[in-house]
């Protein structure tokens, strides 16, 4: 090492020889700038000419099938080899036999995109039977938008209050028990004495509104995101009384949280486990496994579609909200259930039999 002495000759000497090693040997900037190069140029070598799937596990027509198109049609320019990309369907089960194929059998080199409920990482918790993921196996590319739910009531419902709907039957129709279309009414009948009647069977949110239009089910908890411009909501034919989230939805300032309905504070907590994945809402993920570079560029992908006039002109013309989150916050929010305490996972539990 290179002992200088303060002041004088040795010292100008040092000077001279730091300013000659700068020349020599480039820093770090310059290097990572050449990385950077090299790793888009590595991520379109293996992007140009290929097909990129986007799987979703319910059927086409609804609100996954629709942000899957939306970033089927306008993600491709923003990926570094400009690849094609295709939307194919794997439903069944409220989503989880999309989900488990995708774990499963999803290629780790970042060829396979998947569009799944925002409740997977409460499903791995609550019913790890069925849930048979590691959440934490799948890396966030981005979100499109929060889902907070709404249970929309019929006109002709037998309750047409709050308090009424403690005090009367109501049927709430959903599509299967590890959805929240039932883990929200089954906490609220638990915990807040709400007298429903839980019928399941349904195949997705697009029979919802004819099953309430027949008067088969005066209430339904789904994503408000596909009800809020229906003609049936705007004439005041279906009216959302109650929204599962951490926050009350912009569009729904005035309509309570399933939190704001109960009085046990640890009911509360599970009312907000139950409502944290509204902010991860349609989101897209990878396995974690697919190459760095690759994970990157899909990020940087997605982002900059979200701010395409021509992407949002678009998701305007389908009624399609937009309200997006980076893949890096939609990780930690993801994390964050994960690491619910395990006393409030049990009572979700026992709240869901």
């Amino acid at each position: 090492m290179l002992k200088v002495k303060q002041g004088g000759i040795a010292r100008r000497t040092a000077l001279a020889v730091a300013a000659a090693a700068l020349i020599a040997f480039p820093t770090t900037p310059s290097l990572a700038q050449g990385t950077s190069a090299d790793a888009e140029a590595a991520v379109e070598s293996f992007y140009k000419g290929k097909t990129l799937v986007i799987l979703i596990g319910h059927p086409p027509g609804g609100s996954y099938d629709l942000y899957a198109r939306l970033a089927a049609a306008h993600m491709p320019k923003y990926i570094p080899g400009k690849p094609n990309i295709i939307v194919q369907s794997k439903p069944g089960g409220s989503g989880v036999v999309g989900v488990a194929f995708f774990y499963t059998n999803a290629p780790k080199d970042g060829a396979m995109m998947g569009l799944f409920p925002e409740t997977i990482a409460h499903t791995q918790l609550t019913d790890p039977a069925i849930g048979k993921w590691n959440v934490q196996d799948f890396a966030y590319i981005g979100s499109f938008a929060n889902v907070n739910a709404v249970f929309m009531m019929r006109k002709g419902s037998p309750a047409q209050t709050l308090e009424d709907l403690r005090k009367v039957k109501t049927n709430v129709g959903c599509s299967g028990r590890i959805g929240q279309s039932y883990i929200n009414p089954a906490m609220l009948k638990a915990f807040g004495g709400f007298k429903f009647e839980i019928i399941c069977g349904y195949p997705g949110s697009n029979d919802y509104p004819m099953a309430l239009a027949r008067g088969e089910v005066d209430l339904i908890s789904s994503a408000w995101n596909t009800w809020s411009r229906r003609a049936e909501v705007i004439d005041g034919s279906l009216r959302p009384v109650i929204q599962s989230g951490l926050v009350r939805h912009k569009d729904l300032k005035d309509v309570p949280l399933m939190q704001d309905l109960l009085d046990d504070p640890k009911h509360k907590k599970v009312a907000e486990f139950l409502s944290s994945g509204s902010a991860i809402g349609r989101a897209l993920l990878v396995p974690k496994d697919i190459p760095p570079e690759r994970l990157a560029a899909l990020r940087k992908a997605f982002d900059e579609m979200v701010k395409d006039p021509a992407f949002i002109a678009d998701a305007e013309r389908a009624s399609a909200e937009l309200d997006p989150t980076p893949g890096v916050e939609v990780q930690k929010i993801s994390d964050d259930i994960i690491a619910t305490p395990k006393d409030i996972v049990q009572i979700a539990i026992d709240a869901g039999k």
